[in-house]
């Protein structure tokens, strides 16, 4: 069978290995999800509901159907957390988990495997790394946890909080977005929290450094100095402190008076909830604020910001940070009639930016094409829909409240873009449609177009 499956792929390519993994953990999380031990009512779930839910969990996503602690018991619960961790990390990051612990070699193919889930272009040190990678969530996620079980259990007591600060600090630091507060209020994720400091903070420094890549943190963790950084951590790190910035910047100027959001808060509180809003919008998908009370102005910030998401590698999704940054970068370069496209005295790739077009180009498509189907089916204005669709593709898992209510058609509409945006449209397309690639046979000679 390995054989068969291996000359019929054209010889092995992690990246295949990749998006068959991801369909076969979710299926695995459906199929558990649907079954009436997973229910509170102790019922079978309808399979589409368990397909988002299983999808968007193992996506990192955190959109949802069913309130997650209304719906869901204490297995289902289970299920979901366990299926964020594993989309989170990658499924080969845990199975090198149980290698590790059983002593077992890990093999060339699982290696390579494993640099395609982390982004790396081989696979030197890859098994170091992955023990850094292992190690770093466990020291955030319990560190994260601690903080959040003192706060919580004032709250819900200590059985309770430790739960809660359990499963919020795994879905912080993943970019999952899924909570267990709405026991009372279906919905409203972590709208009591949003002027508390210990809970948003916590929350978004688990946000921020899931996000940040785990490359980034073996980069920072041996270099220690900004000089010393190679340059994919330098525009990871520089992308990210002025994504967020701009992101708090604008969300306080836009929102500061409006009733809906911010408007209610103290002037401490609005500070606070801005800046969770901006950290969240980076593929966290925590509603601090009511999203479908958002001004024009802010909604189109979010779409912008969801779809930029966090950095190549790490736990979040959408097109990367460093894919932004090389294309601002090429544009710059353009404009200012160069040549080379420079960043901290190096020179990027034609490579890298060929790929940073082709994902800007395929979101955008896939972004714009989605919402337009969504509207026409749905009867919806397009703004809405492009704010679901950016969510989903982007893998930030907040809604302005219509994705309960949208039709079967568009449910099964956002599970594949959660999953696109998950995988990585450069990542699938490697893995599905790339074959042994040789050199061309035939050169063709230059011809000159009219651009702009």
């Amino acid at each position: 069978m390995h054989d068969w499956f291996y000359r019929r792929t054209g010889g092995f390519r992690p990246a295949l290995m990749m998006v068959v993994g991801f369909l076969a953990v979710i299926m695995a999380g459906a199929a558990l999800l649907s079954t009436p031990l997973a229910s509170r009512a102790g019922t079978w779930t309808d399979p589409l509901t368990a397909l988002f839910t299983a999808t968007s969990a193992t996506c990192v996503t955190g959109l949802v159907l069913v309130d997650t602690a209304q719906h869901w018991n204490g297995f289902g619960q289970a299920v979901i957390l366990l299926l964020i961790q594993v989309g989170g990390l990658g499924f080969m990051t845990m199975a090198t988990l149980f290698s590790l612990l059983t002593r077992r070699t890990i093999t060339l193919r699982e290696r390579m495997v494993l640099s395609t889930g982390l982004n790396l272009s081989d696979s030197a040190g890859i098994v170091r790394l992955t023990r850094r990678v292992l190690l770093g969530t466990l020291l955030f996620e319990g560190v994260g946890a601690a903080i959040l079980a003192c706060r919580f259990s004032f709250d819900y007591g200590l059985l309770t909080g430790l739960k809660f600060g359990i499963f919020h600090s795994v879905s912080a630091f993943c970019n999952a977005g899924f909570d267990l507060l709405g026991a009372e209020q279906a919905f409203v994720s972590v709208g009591n929290y949003v002027d508390d400091p210990v809970v948003c903070l916590t929350l978004m420094a688990l946000i921020v450094i899931g996000g940040l890549g785990f490359f980034v943190w073996s980069d920072v963790y041996e270099k220690r100095k900004f000089q010393r950084f190679s340059l994919h951590t330098k525009l990871t790190l520089t992308a990210t402190a002025v994504l967020l910035a701009l992101g708090w910047v604008l969300t306080m100027w836009f929102e500061w008076d409006n009733p809906g959001t911010l408007g209610a808060l103290s002037a401490p509180g609005k500070v606070l909830a801005a800046a969770f809003q901006s950290a969240t919008l980076r593929t966290a998908g925590f509603g601090g604020i009511d999203q479908g009370a958002l001004t024009g102005s802010s909604q189109g910030l979010a779409v912008v910001l969801m779809l930029t998401g966090g950095s190549p590698g790490s736990t979040a999704g959408g097109l990367k940070t460093v894919t932004v940054a090389v294309l601002l970068l090429t544009a710059w370069t353009a404009v200012c009639g160069r040549r080379e496209v420079i960043a901290f005295g190096r020179r990027i790739s034609v490579g890298a930016i060929m790929n940073a077009v082709t994902m800007l180009v395929v979101g955008t498509v896939f972004v714009f094409g989605g919402s337009i189907l969504m509207a026409h089916v749905e009867g919806l204005p397009l703004m809405p829909c492009m704010y679901e669709v950016a969510s989903a593709f982007g893998t930030a898992g907040l809604s302005m409240g219509i994705t309960p209510s949208l039709s079967a058609f568009s449910h099964c509409l956002l599970i594949a873009l959660m999953y696109f945006g998950r995988v990585g449209v450069l990542t699938l397309g490697v893995g599905v449609l790339m074959r042994r690639q040789s050199p061309p046979k035939i050169t063709y000679p230059e011809g000159q177009v009219m651009v702009g």
